[in-house]
C-alpha cells in the first residue's frame, strides 16, 4: 500500500466500533482524507496526542481501496491553546470547521487549509474581535468558491455614492440604488465590505479599522445570507 505523510487538520471526529475513530482532515496538498485510527480511544494510544481538534499535525497514512485510508502515525505540530479557555470563540472554531467541511468537496484547493489556519491563530489571539473573524471567514470562503458580490458599482454600473443607501440583490450580487428600510446599506459597510473580500487583507490589519466590532456586526448577517444563498451549507 502506498504510504502519504502531510499536515492535516482534523475536521470532524467519529466513533468506529469499540475503540477507533474515522478522522476527516484538511490537508494542504491532499485535500480532504478520511482515516481510520485503530484503538484510538485507548488510554495510551499513541495516535491520540495528534487528533487534537484546533491543531496543526502530521499526519502519516497507508492509501486505502476505498474512500478510507489507515492512520498509521500522528505527530501534534501546534495547538492553538488559548481557543478552548473561551467558550465563544469554542464555539466559533467548532462552527467554522463544520461550515468549512460542508462547503468543500474532497479535493478543495490549498487556500482552504490556509483560510482555516488563519482562523484558528486569530481565535487563539483574544485582541482580535470574534465578530470580525466570523465575518472575514465567512467572506473569504464566498471569495474562494467564486461568489465575490460586486462591491464597486450599483446594477446600473454606476459608482456608489457617498451618503445614498443601497439594496442588495442575491442572485446578481449587486447593490441596488435608493435603498430604504432595516435592508438598506450605507456605502461606508460596502467599504468595510470591500476590505473583508480582499485576499490582502490580513486579520490583524482589519483589526486596526475604526469601529471594526459595529462594522463586522452591521456586515455579518448579510455576508451570512450570502453563504446560504450561494454555497448552502
Amino acid at each position: 500500500m502506498k504510504q502519504i505523510t502531510t499536515k492535516g487538520i482534523v475536521l470532524s471526529r467519529t466513533d468506529f466500533g469499540e475503540a477507533d475513530r474515522i478522522i476527516t482532515f484538511l490537508t494542504p496538498d491532499q485535500g480532504k482524507v478520511r482515516g481510520l485510527a485503530r484503538g484510538v480511544r485507548k488510554q495510551k494510544s499513541k495516535l491520540a496526542g495528534g487528533i487534537e481538534l484546533f491543531s496543526v499535525s502530521d499526519i502519516t497514512y497507508l492509501l486505502g481501496r476505498g474512500e478510507i485510508n489507515t492512520l498509521i502515525s500522528t505527530r501534534l505540530v501546534t495547538h492553538y491553546g488559548q481557543i478552548v479557555k473561551n467558550l465563544d470563540r469554542t464555539n466559533a472554531g467548532y462552527e467554522t470547521i463544520k461550515t468549512l467541511n460542508k462547503a468543500t468537496e474532497d479535493n478543495p484547493e490549498p487556500a482552504y487549509f490556509n483560510l482555516l489556519l488563519d482562523v484558528f491563530t486569530a481565535l487563539d489571539n483574544e485582541s482580535i474581535n470574534l465578530g470580525l473573524i466570523q465575518v472575514w471567514f465567512t467572506s473569504q470562503l464566498l471569495r474562494l468558491a467564486g461568489h465575490t458580490p460586486n462591491l464597486r458599482t450599483d446594477e446600473s454600473g454606476a459608482k456608489l455614492e457617498a451618503g445614498q443607501q443601497y439594496i442588495f440583490d442575491f442572485d446578481s450580487m449587486n447593490f441596488h440604488k435608493n435603498g430604504s428600510g432595516s435592508d438598506s446599506f450605507p456605502v461606508d459597510n460596502i467599504k468595510f465590505l470591500r476590505l473583508i473580500f480582499s485576499d490582502s487583507n490580513s486579520l490583524k490589519t482589519l483589526q486596526k479599522v475604526q469601529g471594526v466590532a459595529e462594522l463586522a456586526a452591521a456586515c455579518r448577517p448579510l455576508v451570512q445570507s450570502m453563504l446560504v444563498n450561494h454555497i448552502r451549507v
